[in-house]
């Protein structure tokens, strides 16, 4: 019996809606999951976030392990009381940060071993030791594997020995995991933009079985149109039954071309990272509130956004607290760019279950422009 049954409602092309079923609350898909890196989504309360619409959060495990630690957590009763979130969370592994972000790193078969980039203290991550911290420590709902990233463009070589042990660490993340009815664990397709590694990937994570599966190694330099050719195929690789998580993406138009690819979760730090530098999303694309033709300018960024941020400032005061810097405005328009993704995903499930994906698409495309 798999963990979290998922429950697809209807389909248009490759896509899909449907719900995800948790203990702790349905997931609607398509979805997208604000980051909350160090147990908070940046700038925003836990109750803004959740008037997005937002069915569920991202953790990191490597943050939340440096600090405050994944045992004082625990401690304090888990990550969903430490902040005060009652729906799901999913944590990752802490993978891509170590890689990305710790000041030496050093990868082995049994384990990979790095200094914080907070003051050098020396760390190790094994895959028991992420399912450990992720799934008894943090008390994620959704725990990811622990996996081997590489950036873009990489040897052939390398992304093949890097797939390879993120699968071998997949397994060894299931055993350390076991079987739990409340708890779920994705493992996660690594190789590239190499589809015959990627179909080896797909292979050896069904060979495993998961409760859902991650498209790694993706957003990670490779540029919008390569990504967008993995995933015309990687999907389809794996299991049609379950969720299917895209890592790290992303712009909205990178949501909406991998909803029609048959992607089903994503999550990103770009709604919260661009609100803290004045640039809000809307259905026409990214608009920078720095610009002086928004100082007269008394309308609101979305009318039609149920969000207070969207539809009860008009542009020319977040232009104001922009060129103020006041913290004001980093709020508001993280919580407007938020209020935007989840706005988006509930418009693509109500085109898949309409049977007008195709449209939305198209039109979305031809709107999309920068300014």
């Amino acid at each position: 019996m798999t963990a979290f049954p998922f429950d697809i409602q209807a389909t248009d092309g490759k896509a899909r809606t449907g719900v995800v079923r948790t203990p702790r609350g349905d997931i609607r898909t398509p979805a997208f999951m604000p980051v909350g890196t160090a147990g908070t989504v940046k700038a925003l309360t836990v109750d803004q976030v959740a008037e997005t619409g937002a069915d569920i959060i991202l953790g990191n495990t490597y943050h939340l392990m440096l600090r405050p630690s994944a045992e004082r957590v625990a401690r304090l009763g888990g990550l969903h009381r430490f902040m005060r979130w009652e729906k799901p969370i999913l944590t990752d592994s802490g993978g891509f940060q170590v890689m990305s972000l710790s000041k030496i790193a050093k990868v082995t078969e049994d384990s990979v071993t790095f200094q914080s980039h907070i003051d050098g203290s020396r760390h190790m991550l094994s895959p028991e030791r992420s399912i450990e911290i992720q799934a008894d420590l943090l008390g994620a709902d959704i725990v990811m594997q622990l996996d081997e990233l590489v950036a873009l463009p990489a040897e052939g070589e390398r992304a093949a020995d890097a797939m390879r042990r993120s699968a071998r660490w997949g397994a060894r993340s299931k055993a350390a995991f076991g079987t739990r009815d409340a708890q779920a664990l994705f493992g996660i397709q690594q190789g590239g933009v190499d589809e015959a590694l990627r179909g080896e990937s797909a292979e050896r994570l069904r060979e495993t079985g998961f409760d859902g599966y991650a498209i790694g190694g993706l957003a990670v330099g490779e540029g919008h149109e390569a990504m967008c050719e993995v995933l015309d195929y990687a999907p389809g690789m794996l299991p049609a039954e379950r969720p299917r998580y895209l890592m790290g993406v992303g712009k909205p138009i990178d949501l909406v071309e991998a909803v029609a690819r048959g992607v089903d979760m994503f999550d990103c730090v770009l709604p919260t990272r661009s609100g803290r530098h004045g640039q809000a999303w809307t259905w026409e694309g990214s608009v920078n509130l720095k610009n002086a033709r928004f100082a007269d300018d008394d309308t609101p960024l979305d009318a039609d956004i149920a969000c207070p941020a969207s539809s009860a400032y008009s542009k020319a005061y977040l232009h104001h607290l922009v060129k103020s810097e006041e913290i004001l405005g980093q709020v508001l328009l993280s919580w407007h760019n938020i209020a935007f993704f989840q706005h988006l995903m509930g418009a693509l499930r109500a085109a898949i279950a309409e049977g007008r994906l195709e449209a939305f698409r198209r039109d979305f495309r031809a709107a999309q422009r920068t300014g």
